[in-house]
């Protein structure tokens, strides 16, 4: 863990801590140093083969940084409140935003110019979703979105509440949204090496959603779960079988001082099991669940207030990293 670092949205601007000596000889100190944008940041994204490469989302356009977050600069989407990014693992100049209201944009020299994929405009029935969760401001959004590890052209986009729809050609037709999935998406991710497995949590029909088909089919994976409103997941880097989910009973106890919250994992065995670093229900809620490639067991959750636990040993036990940000906000990044 000594190389790693941590860069994460905090509620403003975006925190980022490493470890370094503390010049005396003494044990490594870590530092925490923040990047306060002029707009309001909303997400964080690495490009998968080039990680010193990060694109951050704000409430008037998208920035970039190729120093690994020390600095950032403009980059496109001025005017647009974008709410999700992906770089593809493909093609390290393609890069995919989302925004509010939920429309998708596509960049071909990694945010240097940016062109609206029209067709997102035409998935049927998108004329009724609305999203309750930044009142009185009900207009939808794209929160996340999944580009395939193995197929370029296929792309899932998840919106807050609407739809889980997914694009076999590179974003430029969507489909209607799949059989199975959560309409009320909050997080949707596919396996990092296996193109077939995608991970969902959402806020209806039972919190936790999984599809083995490359998305084009999903089933509520809800048996043995405690709640039903899903706040985030991931999923082991090595063994697609091995997810994870945090859940709440309901969006009045997913975060603050009423928070009532449970993590789980579930594997090839059986059903859900309870895992934390405290006796359920936790009493602050992970906001983003975050795996690193090439490392299994090992998981990292970032919580509303800033903490980051770690396991590497699926869940089983618990360390808390020994930094803290102001907050955590759906995006932690671990470089």
């Amino acid at each position: 863990m000594k190389d790693k670092i941590f860069l994460a949205t905090d509620g403003k601007g975006i925190s980022r801590a490493m470890r370094g000596s503390d010049g005396q000889g003494g044990s490594p100190i870590w530092t925490v140093e923040r990047y306060t944008a002029d707009h309001e940041v909303t997400c964080l994204a690495a490009d998968p083969s080039y990680p010193q490469t990060l694109f951050a989302g704000t409430r008037n356009g998208a920035l970039r940084s190729d120093d690994a977050g020390l600095t950032w600069r403009p980059a496109g989407m001025q005017g647009h409140i974008v709410k999700s990014l992906a770089v593809s693992p493909h093609d390290a100049n393609l890069v995919y935003a989302g925004t509010k209201p939920a429309l998708m944009y596509l960049s071909r020299d990694g945010g240097g110019s940016w062109a609206e994929l029209a067709g997102f405009r035409r998935i049927p029935n998108r004329w009724w979703w609305f999203s309750p969760a930044e009142p009185p401001d009900r207009r939808p959004y794209v929160i996340s979105i999944a580009p395939s590890p193995t197929d370029r052209d296929v792309i899932l986009a998840g919106v807050e509440f609407g739809a889980v729809v997914r694009s076999a050609d590179g974003g430029q037709t969507w489909s209607r949204h799949r059989p199975g999935a959560l309409r009320d998406c909050h997080s949707l991710k596919f396996h990092a090496l296996d193109g077939n497995w995608v991970y969902q949590a959402g806020g209806t029909g039972g919190g936790a959603s999984v599809s083995r088909d490359s998305g084009l089919t999903f089933r509520k994976a809800k048996r043995g779960l405690a709640k039903n409103y899903g706040i985030v997941c991931a999923a082991d880097p090595e063994n697609p079988q091995i997810w994870y989910a945090c859940v709440a009973p309901s969006p009045f106890n997913a975060f603050g001082e009423h928070a009532e919250i449970y993590l789980y994992r579930a594997t090839a065995a059986g059903d859900w099991q309870p895992i934390g670093w405290e006796p359920h229900p936790l009493s602050v809620a992970p906001t983003a669940l975050t795996t690193v490639p090439a490392a299994p067991g090992q998981l990292y959750a970032g919580l509303q207030d800033g903490g980051v636990w770690h396991t590497s040993d699926y869940g089983d036990t618990w360390q808390k990293l020994p930094f803290s940000f102001q907050g955590i906000w759906y995006s932690l990044l671990v470089i």
